[in-house]
């Protein structure tokens, strides 16, 4: 389908106008749509390439299945997404189908602002859940119920300027990065780059409202020291000061010896990677649409395992079916329908960057072709979501507030041992602050701690646990 035709769908109608498909929520909503088709809304916040990759699925959904009337609706990412999906489920006439990270589903009143998935009838469309990474499917579950079925997992990613790396003489012989294994050899990779170029050799969001990448490098690597931030239920502090500290200590190093960029906001950090002198870039995968569009000389790679484990913060976009207090069958069927279908074609949406979370695309030769989309697939075994509690996941409190406290640690306006007390300042008034949706914490319904895809709980160290 052209996406560039001027006739306004039914469907780009909705894009445009998410606060008035807000409103329609508050009204009796039918499960008949145009011309008796089964109706079948869709709520979504992808932007950007990731929007337009997610228009076209729904385009080709459309034409294959021309029973149904596919309204997809794109709305704001982040806190205002969230804020109107819950209104939505907490009055009972929500959309069909819609989009939840992964990390929230704690949070978010799981059978009561959600409703439960029948695998039967995922089955029945040639879905089941062996066909997932188990934990991460099981972290969808709650009390027997499956309330989220993952679509993919985005996790930190490591991109690399080819042309500055070979120069650095850091790439083997195949032209991919050569193994880097510990934080030492990171560091001595970082300085033969600034070497190269002059330059400092790494650029990540450091600063910036509501930056929330400082947070993430920070869960990445003490993950990677098998530290977690929360008890199993989301009930405990279990932050591991002499592990917190390891890493803290490292990001201040980054800057303090210039070897990343120190003062940098989300479009400054892309803009700097972009203009090709920067050898590394630590990020979410979905940027690789616009280093690719801008034709840079990059690649793409796991990030390296430099405190032993090789384990990545992550979180995972996952389809829900927000509660309705009278679902008709047909339009029941074709949520299972539509999730179905969008797993099985997930190559398309894999072009974003993201890692298909549904196992047999994996191994799809048009999946293998995808490059560098498919170099860093195996990090599906490794990724680590945050511990169930209210307050966790992408776009949430934690995400915001320590994001904002370990930015001081790479900006120099905070210490290491400074930045460590306040978020423990800061986690334990969250934990203090009831649930605003009033779902508390389900960590015991969910029954085990963070998700380390490879099949063990990992567990906080004794040195700061409260």
């Amino acid at each position: 389908m052209n996406h560039d035709e001027p006739r306004l769908s039914r469907r780009k109608l909705l894009v445009g106008t998410g606060g008035l498909a807000l409103g329609a929520a508050g009204c009796a909503a039918p499960s008949f749509g145009a011309e008796g088709k089964t109706r079948l809304r869709y709520w979504h916040l992808f932007g950007g390439g990731d929007g337009a990759n997610m228009t076209g699925l729904v385009d080709a959904f459309g034409e294959e299945h021309p029973e149904i009337d596919l309204e997809a609706t794109q709305l704001q990412w982040g806190t205002p997404y969230y804020t109107k999906l819950s209104m939505a489920g907490a009055g009972g006439r929500a959309p069909e189908v819609a989009v939840l990270h992964l990390a929230r589903l704690a949070g978010f009143g799981p059978g009561r602002l959600l409703d439960p998935f029948d695998l039967d009838l995922l089955r029945e469309r040639g879905v089941g859940a062996d066909q997932f990474p188990e934990d991460i499917f099981k972290r969808g579950s709650v009390d027997g119920q499956q309330y989220a079925i993952p679509l993919d997992t985005h996790p930190m990613v490591l991109y690399y300027n080819t042309e500055v790396c070979e120069k650095a003489g850091l790439l083997g012989g195949d032209g991919t990065l050569q193994p880097i294994g510990s934080a030492r050899e990171f560091m001595d990779a970082l300085r033969a780059a600034k070497k190269a170029t002059g330059v400092p050799a790494l650029c990540s969001e450091t600063t910036g409202p509501d930056s929330v990448t400082p947070w993430r490098l920070f869960a990445t690597f003490y993950s990677q020291l098998g530290g977690t931030l929360l008890s199993a239920d989301g009930k405990r502090l279990t932050l591991d000061d002499a592990k917190a500290l390891e890493i803290l200590e490292f990001m201040a190093r980054l800057t303090a010896d210039g070897l990343m960029v120190r003062r940098v906001d989300y479009p400054g950090s892309i803009g700097v990677f972009n203009a090709g002198k920067t050898a590394f870039h630590l990020n979410g995968e979905w940027e690789v649409s616009t280093f690719t569009t801008a034709k840079l000389p990059f690649s793409m790679t796991r990030v390296p395992a430099l405190f032993g484990r090789p384990t990545v913060q992550a979180d995972s976009h996952s389809f829900v079916l927000p509660h309705q207090d009278s679902r008709s069958d047909a339009a029941h069927e074709a949520a299972h329908t539509f999730v179905a279908w969008m797993l099985k074609h997930s190559v398309d949406w894999a072009k974003g960057g993201h890692v298909p979370a549904y196992l047999p695309t994996l191994t799809r030769p048009d999946y293998l072709e995808l490059e560098p989309q498919s170099a860093y697939r195996s990090v599906i075994d490794d990724v680590v979501l945050d511990q169930p509690a209210w307050f966790v996941g992408s776009a949430s409190p934690m995400w915001v507030q320590l994001g904002a406290v370990f930015s001081g640690v790479l900006t120099g306006s905070r210490s290491p041992a400074g930045a460590l007390r306040e978020a423990k300042k800061r986690l334990r008034k969250l934990l203090d602050t009831p649930d605003p949706l009033g779902s508390g914490p389900v960590g015991d319904a969910l029954g085990r701690g963070p998700i380390d895809a490879r099949g063990s709980e990992t567990t906080g160290g004794a040195g700061g646990a409260v």
